[in-house]
């Protein structure tokens, strides 16, 4: 957790990476896990100085739970893979659509 986090965020943290190891999740994916969780929602109601626009445009965690986690039938939203491409430096990423995306990630 950043430095600084409230005790709410800290609960939340710990809740969620205990939940995940109880799943089977290994320590370090559970942690992962935990953190990105914990760190959206900071970013959601303004605790984080900086946010993506998944982060703070896309449903909640809680509320989502798990609905988009890449393994449904359409797979990961536009957004993601956008994000996806943006972390890999893709070039020309704003101008592509959802297949052009997958495509050029090395998906479908």
């Amino acid at each position: 957790m950043p430095r600084g986090s409230s005790q709410k965020r800290e609960r939340q943290y710990e809740h969620i990476r205990e939940s995940a190891q109880e799943r089977g999740e290994s320590p370090e994916r559970a942690q992962e896990i935990a953190a990105r969780t914990v760190n959206k929602e900071r970013a959601r109601s303004g605790e984080s100085k900086t946010a993506s626009r998944v982060s703070t445009q896309d449903m909640s965690s809680g509320k989502r739970g798990g609905l988009r986690s890449g393994k449904g039938s359409q797979g990961p939203t536009y957004d993601q893979l956008y994000e996806e491409a943006k972390r890999r430096n893709i070039h020309g990423r704003s101008d592509m659509n959802k297949s052009e995306l997958e495509r050029a990630l090395g998906g479908k």
